[in-house]
């Protein structure tokens, strides 16, 4: 039995070692908003004015490192923009804060640029193709791919 496709992911909660250096790369850098911090403990940002969509706390994390490679946990979080201007805006900021970018792809569905937040914690920056340009295989199902993204291309589009 299938979950109820109006289910969504509402907001995503990552342990981080200093809040406020989250804080300056989650809304310094991409832009997103505080809405209620409670000390150096935790903070919730989110774009709109809604309550949270990323939660940034210290409660098991403070002044602690990143996990080492070969063990489990969180891939990345993905934020989705509305369109290529506003995902070209991300561009701009990061590059103006001379922010790494891990990569970029062209998934079909959807374009993606990859990179860390300071924690190391994976940072997925992208935009949904409208469903009617999603590429199929022979069958109608979903042909995803990892193409090449041409960042310049996007960043002309900046909003």
């Amino acid at each position: 039995m299938a979950i109820d496709p109006r289910i969504d992911i509402g907001h995503v909660h990552l342990k981080v070692a200093d809040l406020e250096r989250s804080i300056d790369f989650y809304c310094g850098i991409l832009g997103f908003e505080l809405q209620q911090r409670a000390g150096d403990q935790a903070a919730f940002i989110s774009a709109g004015g809604y309550h949270h969509h990323i939660g940034l706390n210290t409660w098991q994390s403070k002044g602690g490192s990143p996990p080492p490679p070969g063990t489990t946990g969180l891939f990345h979080t993905a934020i989705r923009y509305p369109d290529r201007a506003s995902l070209g805006d991300a561009l701009r900021r990061l590059i103006a804060a001379e922010h790494r970018i891990d990569g970029a792809t062209d998934h079909g569905v959807s374009e993606a640029i990859y990179l860390r937040d300071p924690d190391e914690n994976g940072v997925e920056l992208y935009r949904d193709r409208p469903e009617a340009e999603w590429p199929r295989t022979p069958d109608g199902s979903v042909g995803m791919a990892n193409a090449p993204f041409d960042l310049e291309a996007l960043l002309a589009e900046a909003s």
